[in-house]
């Protein structure tokens, strides 16, 4: 039996010729180690007056092949730029105080565990006001600056079952049991978790002892407000029992600090969360859906007078899921985001239910994939700072006024494209072969693009499945492109930013129909005229992974595949899946043993009999979503039919985090490249 370790798949993908030439001198396209050059920026916090805004700005070390995230301020008249710090400390959650004098902040404390620091901007003046046992979570600042609200993990006791002997003193033994009995108790990217509960505090500004102010074994969660009295916080979280079954079951809470009592103000299925209060206490802003058990559903924004508790939803007439919810300084509309069509937006609407857009062009911080995403606040003055996103640009900060232009402040990636040619994208539209809907797609055509040449095509699925890609920065994408393929990618039906139908046309039903628009985009693409269609390749990650197995189990028109931490058997996902409580509830309506042949007929495993193109498996180590038992079960039974296949295994990452460390994702785009080029025709094999 012939097999394929995954380090011999790798070892041969980075001694191939495509990542050899990245290791040299500049180069005119994107390349591999320019992985390591990419900054972008996130959390832009905007001072009260509009005057400055403080983002938290991420580089990466090659030395160390992580992340760096320091905190910038931007003078948005000038667009004068300086550090909050020069030290090498990582740094987060940049949060202004009401007055704008002082920036609340998380960065490492001595001891290295992340602790809350405040810094006096006029004198630069910088004091810790914590020593926390947890790195604390969601900040907010007491109207009058006195206090700061956080949230912050409180562990608990591990369970204990029997006793064990005694260790001798300086004996080396195992480590002990971990017992687990919680319904909650691993997720990715964090692993198994710590036993504990998440809860609110609050700190004097000037430091101090810590105060606890709920408590239970339940977690309460940010965003945190203060009612404008400072006598209340607002939060949302789960406190109902059997509340770890019902994950989409959350309420927005009050707290009165005075006397310790936890009122709800929401009640209902379905999540209610991210709570704001109005500048005059009046009112409070929230948003949620009523729970229907659907695979997905769009976010309304609500607003509830605090005196009669009533709520009233202002987006019944819009087609769109609301994040966010920011209340304008006068009280009389709120801010929010959305995203429309693949492009994340900001938007103004009144107590009337008008609707105005702000800003657009918004960008996430995901930078291998053009996922949409992004991030914005607002100052007193209607000012919003947003991170700023294209094609060609990962995210820098812009701001904005209602009626005027973007007016962008950083330039975070200038000198690193100088010189280099980036692929295009340009926007098509797609008539699917099932039903005539218009899907968007996007085309990425290679650097130096002759559209008389007929060139290999990649065609990348996105994850979710509920979710989106947009014209967005994609470091992964660029490097297919630079090695000469046509990308494209496509938004099936199912992607979310379309509005509640379109998403929930593949609710109980996924995989389907979304195959058939996949296919509708290669077609039209080969119908432009550029691309080889004898040389057609299919990647995709998580949910995308799943379809990209689907594919090759329904067609064996692409030359070869990659199928990225995918789901593989349903059955097993969803039962190993760290959304366990999740995933059969909503996406299947049943469990698997009352209806198992409805779970196999929408696995991938259930086509792996019609496969015959080459397919290869990646998963992270340390994957919770979709395990790498997924990728391992699609991996024996081509290996058992003698199909050309290969995993690779990527130590130390989780699902999220597949492509988070630039060695990794540049020596993963290495071996994709590689097992593509094994199976080319058009000539330019291990080119």
């Amino acid at each position: 039996m012939r097999l394929l370790f995954a380090a011999a798949a790798m070892a041969a993908a980075l001694s191939g010729p495509s990542f050899a030439q990245t290791a040299s001198g500049p180069s005119r396209t994107f390349q591999a180690k320019d992985l390591f050059a990419l900054e972008y920026a996130a959390d832009p916090q905007i001072r009260p007056d509009g005057g400055m805004v403080a983002y938290a700005r991420t580089s990466y070390d090659i030395m160390t092949d992580r992340a760096r995230r320091s905190i910038w301020l931007v003078d948005v008249a000038t667009g004068a730029q300086q550090p909050l710090a020069s030290n090498t400390t990582s740094q987060s959650r940049p949060r202004w105080s009401p007055d704008g004098k002082r920036l609340a902040y998380v960065s490492a404390g001595e001891d290295g565990r992340p602790q809350l620091f405040v810094r006096w901007m006029a004198t630069g003046a910088t004091a810790r006001v914590t020593s926390l046992p947890e790195a604390p979570g969601d900040i907010a600042w007491s109207p009058d600056g006195s206090q700061i609200a956080f949230t912050m993990l409180v562990a608990s006791e591990p369970v204990r079952l029997g006793s064990s002997v005694p260790k001798p003193e300086g004996a080396k033994w195992a480590e002990p049991l971990k017992i687990i009995t919680r319904v909650h108790y691993r997720e990715d990217n964090e692993g198994y978790l710590k036993p504990g509960y998440d809860h609110l505090f609050i700190v004097s500004a000037e430091g101090g002892q810590p105060q606890q102010l709920t408590f239970g074994e339940f977690d309460d969660g940010g965003p945190i407000s203060f009612t404008p009295d400072g006598r209340s916080l607002i939060f949302d979280g789960q406190r109902e029992k059997n509340w770890e079954l019902n994950p989409m079951n959350s309420e927005v809470y009050q707290f009165n600090i005075a006397d310790g009592t936890v009122t709800a103000l929401t009640h209902r299925a379905g999540p209610d969360r991210a709570p704001a209060v109005s500048p005059d206490g009046k009112r409070i802003a929230w948003v949620g859906f009523d729970d229907k058990q659907r695979g997905y559903e769009n976010a309304r924004l609500y607003v509830m007078d605090l005196k009669d508790g009533t709520p009233k939803s202002l987006t019944d007439g819009f087609d769109r899921a609301i994040e966010r919810p920011h209340w304008a300084a006068d009280g009389r509309s709120l801010f929010f985001s959305y995203a429309d069509h693949g492009v994340t937006k900001v938007g103004r609407i009144g107590l009337d239910g008008h609707i105005q857009t702000v800003a657009e062009g918004l960008g996430g911080s995901e930078l291998d994939r053009p996922y949409n995403g992004g991030a914005y606040t607002v100052a007193d003055n209607g000012t919003v700072a947003f991170t700023l996103g294209d094609a060609a640009h990962p995210t820098d900060i812009a701001v904005v006024r209602a009626g005027g232009s973007p007016k962008r402040l950083t330039a975070l990636n200038t000198d690193l494209f100088a010189g280099k040619t980036l692929a295009k994208v340009e926007h098509m539209t797609v008539t699917s072969s099932y039903d005539k809907r218009p899907v968007d797609a996007w085309v990425m055509t290679p650097p130096g693009f002759d559209p008389s040449h007929k060139y290999p095509m990649i065609m990348e699925i996105h994850g979710g499945p509920f979710s989106a890609y947009g014209p967005n920065f994609a470091s992964e994408l660029q490097l297919y492109a630079s090695a000469g393929y046509v990308v494209v990618y496509a938004n099936p039906r199912g992607s979310t930013s379309y509005g509640d139908e379109f998403a929930n046309l593949i609710n109980d039903n996924y995989p389907s129909q979304d195959y058939d628009d996949l296919m509708s985009t290669v077609d039209a693409v080969i119908a432009k005229g550029s691309v080889d269609p004898n040389n057609l390749f299919v990647t995709g990650g998580s949910g995308g992974g799943l379809l990209t197995a689907w594919i090759v189990g329904k067609t064996n028109r692409f030359k070869a595949a990659v199928a990225q931490k995918p789901v593989i058997n349903w059955t097993s996902e969803v039962l190993t899946v760290d959304g366990y409580t999740f995933m059969a509830k909503y996406w299947f309506g049943k469990m698997p043993w009352e209806d198992p042949q409805y779970y196999w007929r929408r696995s991938p495993l259930s086509l792996v009999g019609n496969v015959t193109t080459p397919t290869m498996l990646m998963v992270g180590e340390e994957d919770h979503r979709t395990p790498p038992s997924e990728a391992e079960q699609f991996f024996d039974a081509l290996q058992l039919r003698g199909v050309p296949t290969a995993m690779i295994r990527v130590p130390g990452a989780s699902h999220e985090a597949l492509a988070e460390r630039p060695s990794q994702e540049g020596a993963e785009a290495a071996a994709i490249l590689a097992w593509f080029a094994r199976y080319r025709t058009d000539g330019a094999a291990g080119r």
